[in-house]
């Protein structure tokens, strides 16, 4: 790992990989790298935000910095961080008056804080300590970085993943429901990784009925995601793996408002914890109302893995932020075999969902395309 930087972006680079160390660990906080050089971007220390209640990127890098042998003298030094310093008191000290009080002549920032408690005033806390800001540097990759927290921060709702596997021909399934398995072993094990940095996993009830899912990860991951089933009725069956499973991982069902109060009662003399949503106009848990309860308890990534009807629905009110698809190479074929999205679709070509930016690899002939959604 190079102790030796040639400019500004390679230094910053660096602070966005550190960032990621803390993806599935810190949230609903942000990723968030810096890294300390001298004027000749000498590294002299670097830290990242580690987990969530715990020190920020920036102090860790200053405390860094302090145990060193020789005792680095910060003053003069100059800060690479992704996300623009905090100046408020949270669950720790605001990092901009540690880096005031380190002595650090420049701050060079990555993203400004997109948080309406901040409004920039972390820079300006700087700036007013006669510190010199620059900011800017891979804004767009510092961005990316903290992309679910801007969902959060912004809308107070949940950063929305939708993922699927499907065969080449575009089905999820065969025509009398056989999908196990469609991906290889491979593909699945990434989507354990991405279940295992998920605050909250959601499927629909016929998912549970046909598939009777655990929807956990293994081997464990960075958190235990709450599983969330969309039950109008509230009437999966109590002899599921889902609410036998209910003391290893959080299960809410979302049912109506209206929905059968003994059956709610039995999922919640099981452990479960039942969310009365409004209905929508189709007569089901209104998915707006359901985020924003998930936001109100600060989660802040969101799986949808389906089935057909529950993409559908996400799709169709365009609630979907990322695109998580495993495309296997298999054809089932058949007029029934259901497709990945349902729901009432696009009229026009033109009107379809884009995408900003995608990524496309190959999983051992699978291949995972993952893309972020226009908005």
């Amino acid at each position: 790992m190079p102790t030796q930087f040639s400019n500004s972006a390679e230094v910053m680079q660096r602070a966005v990989r550190l960032a990621r160390l803390g993806e599935g660990l810190v949230e609903p906080n942000p990723m968030v790298g810096a890294v300390i050089v001298d004027d000749a971007f000498r590294l002299i220390t670097q830290g990242y935000h580690e987990k969530f209640g715990g020190p920020h990127a920036e102090v860790n890098a200053i405390q860094a910095a302090g145990v060193r042998p020789n005792n680095t003298d910060l003053k003069n030094a100059i800060l690479f961080v992704t996300l623009e310093p905090c100046a408020h008191h949270g669950k720790t000290p605001p990092c901009a008056e540690a880096v005031v009080a380190a002595g650090i002549r420049k701050v060079v920032i990555g993203c400004k804080d997109p948080a309406p408690h901040t409004k920039g005033s972390g820079i300006e806390h700087l700036q007013n300590a006669g510190i010199e800001v620059e900011s800017g540097i891979l804004q767009s990759e510092c961005e990316k970085l903290i992309r679910p927290f801007t969902k959060l921060m912004t809308t107070a709702k949940p950063y929305v993943h939708a993922k699927w596997a499907m065969t080449i021909d575009g089905r999820i399934a065969s025509h009398t429901g056989s999908s196990k398995w469609i991906s290889n072993e491979d593909s699945r094990k990434v989507v354990h990784q991405l279940r295992g940095r998920m605050d909250a996993i959601l499927v629909g009830s016929a998912t549970v009925r046909a598939d009777d899912p655990l929807l956990t990860t293994r081997p464990a991951g960075k958190r235990i995601a709450t599983r969330i089933v969309l039950d109008s009725n509230a009437s999966i069956p109590t002899n599921s793996k889902l609410v036998q499973t209910v003391s290893e991982a959080p299960l809410i069902i979302a049912c109506l408002e209206d929905s059968s109060e003994p059956q709610r009662r039995q999922l919640e003399q099981a452990g479960v914890e039942i969310i009365r949503c409004p209905a929508d106009i189709q007569n089901r848990p209104c998915l707006e109302f359901l985020l924003q309860e998930l936001g109100s308890r600060n989660m802040t990534n969101l799986l949808v893995e389906g089935g057909a009807n529950v993409l559908g629905s996400f799709f169709d009110l365009n609630l979907v932020d990322e695109v998580h698809t495993f495309i296997a190479p298999r054809i089932i074929g058949g007029a029934n075999s259901p497709g990945p999205v349902a729901g009432t679709g696009l009229c026009e070509m033109s009107h379809a969902l884009q995408f900003q930016e995608t990524e496309t690899t190959t999983i051992n002939g699978d291949i995972y395309f993952n893309g972020y959604l226009k908005k």
